[in-house]
């Protein structure tokens, strides 16, 4: 074999080679679509099992709400549906038996109305809304001048939560419910916020007037559910702000508006009854007519501990001034205690507000100090504001 040759040997033997590396490359490049492809396949699969499943679920038969009146054996129980009478029907092998309780919400299959589903209790967003889901930032030290009042309301709510064997040993029960009793502004809801953050339990705060609703039934209704979350959220505090409005005297002589109130009250009183004194629910109420408050909501087994909370003495606004003063940038001239003898008769609603307008009294001039002229121009504003309020309200406010 000549060089000739051997050359051309070589040479397609190098051609040969260059386009075995390119069937190369186009065989991986074909195993890797390959590859995408079956991933692609595989996703869409996915999809379409899912959406033919979505499409089974929508062509499902609706399913009937029901509710289980009895237990019965062989797997059976009597339940209430929605369409009309009682029924005893079988249950799905998947339910747990121990979900099978009376009252318990189920769904009901439409042909054969067999048990398929336990359903969760409803709440209604009234109830679940009054849930504080952060505590309270409100501490004991933000309390000043009702350390007799916070003693008092401690021993009734702390205590029995905390360290319910005090009570086992001494052989008494902790009172069941708290009823904070004092004119506006004296912090009782900043005492039961206190409290509350004191025993890292759940604060559902509730406002009377949010318990009268305009359907007969409804407030009952509200009122059962406040106390199934109170339970449920366990330990916790309900907090009833304005009592009197749902817990008013009961009269012979009533609207269909009052009755409905009335029913309200009364399921109300009977929750209070339901409760043990040793349970970890514990109630606390608001009010500044304790004079209208029916006397059923005020006999012991309810509220068991009436707690006053006046207007704050001399020494009570010195220890409020000095709470709220210890958060502002203050003339070191300024003294709690002269500014407390300056105000007579003030709650610590209106104090605060005092120590906010002289704040922003300050504000407005350009400094950043408060002083004892912002405090007493503040004074004089808030307060004739007030009698201002009370000369232009409408005389039948008064009775």
């Amino acid at each position: 074999m000549d060089d000739i040759q051997m050359e051309e040997l070589k040479a397609r033997i190098i051609t040969l080679e260059e386009r075995n590396i390119r069937l190369m490359e186009d065989l991986q490049s074909a195993e890797n679509d390959k590859r995408s492809s079956e991933g692609e396949l595989f996703r869409l699969q996915k999809d379409h099992s899912k959406i033919r499943a979505e499409l089974e679920r929508l062509k499902s038969p609706p399913l009937i709400v029901g509710s289980i009146r009895d237990l019965l054996p062989d797997n059976r129980v009597v339940v209430k549906s929605t369409t009309g009478p009682d029924f005893i029907v079988s249950v799905s092998e998947y339910i747990p038996l121990s979900d099978l309780v009376p009252g318990a919400r189920v769904s009901l299959n439409k042909q054969t109305l067999a048990v398929m589903n336990v359903l969760p209790l409803p709440l209604d967003p009234i109830v679940t809304g009054a849930e504080i889901i952060d505590k309270p930032d409100i501490t004991y030290d933000d309390v000043g001048g009702l350390e007799r009042q916070m003693l008092e309301l401690r021993e009734a709510v702390e205590d029995p939560l905390l360290r319910p064997e005090l009570y086992a040993k001494v052989g008494i029960d902790p009172p069941k419910g708290v009823l904070l009793v004092g004119p506006p502004g004296t912090g009782k809801t900043l005492m039961a916020k206190a409290v509350a953050n004191a025993t890292q339990a759940t604060f559902i705060r509730f406002v009377g007037s949010e318990l009268v609703q305009k359907y007969i039934g409804e407030g009952a209704r509200l009122v059962r559910e406040l106390f199934d979350l109170a339970r449920e959220k366990a330990p916790s505090i309900i907090f009833i702000d304005e009592l009197d409005s749902v817990g008013a005297k009961r009269m012979d002589v009533a609207t269909s508006g009052d009755r409905e109130v009335q029913r309200t009250l009364m399921q109300l009183l009977a929750e209070l009854d339901g409760f043990t004194p040793t349970s970890e629910v514990k109630i606390i109420g608001a009010t500044n007519r304790p004079d209208i408050l029916d006397d059923a909501l005020l006999r012991p087994g309810r509220f068991d501990r009436i707690i006053e909370i006046d207007l704050p003495s001399i020494e009570g606004r010195t220890q409020i001034f000095k709470i709220h003063m210890s958060r502002m940038s203050v003339d070191k001239a300024v003294k709690a205690k002269k500014l407390a003898e300056l105000t007579d008769g003030v709650s610590g609603a209106e104090i605060k507000s005092i120590c906010t307008e002289a704040g922003m009294l300050a504000i407005r001039e350009g400094r950043d100090t408060v002083t004892e002229g912002d405090f007493l121009l503040a004074k004089t504003k808030v307060l004739e504001a007030g009698r201002n309020k009370v000369k232009n309200a409408p005389a039948h406010m008064f009775g």
